[in-house]
């Protein structure tokens, strides 16, 4: 079972993290640090992780309900999932490497300015699954504690 409560815990450590990012990535010399990339990392498993327990428990809600303005909700959100996904995985094989889980940083403006991207869809992500995706799956499910 998922609860909202989890989900909003998982919304806010992101948001955290990304914060705590912003700072230190914003200086230079903390980027290769081992601390900073273990936080990196831990944001990267945390989205992931994120986006699956969205993308597995609450799209079918809305598919089921069997009102269009609720698919057509699910679909866009699916169709926002599969791109952050695709947006996300091109960020880190340009950034990163996974195996080691170090950034690979060759050109740090250029690196700052898609880090911030990244940071601005996934919080965006967020606010907006709290704003339409939440209250749709509960009003869907009248379940205003469980997603599933």
């Amino acid at each position: 079972m998922v609860s909202y409560e989890q989900l909003h815990q998982q919304n806010h450590k992101i948001t955290e993290l990304t914060n705590i990012l912003q700072h230190l990535l914003g200086d230079r010399s903390l980027c290769d640090s081992e601390v900073t990339c273990n936080l990196f990392f831990d944001y990267v498993g945390a989205v992931k992780d994120h986006l699956a327990v969205t993308d597995s428990a609450m799209y079918s809600k809305l598919l089921g309900a069997n009102d269009q303005k609720m698919s057509n909700l699910a679909n866009r959100f699916m169709g926002g999932s599969r791109e952050i996904n695709r947006i996300f995985s091109a960020y880190l094989k340009r950034w990163c490497k996974l195996k080691s889980k170090q950034l690979v940083i060759k050109e740090y403006e250029t690196f700052m300015a898609d880090t911030q991207e990244m940071f601005d869809m996934v919080l965006d992500r967020i606010q907006s699954e709290t704003e339409h995706l939440y209250p749709a799956v509960r009003q869907v499910t009248g379940d205003t504690r469980e997603v599933a």
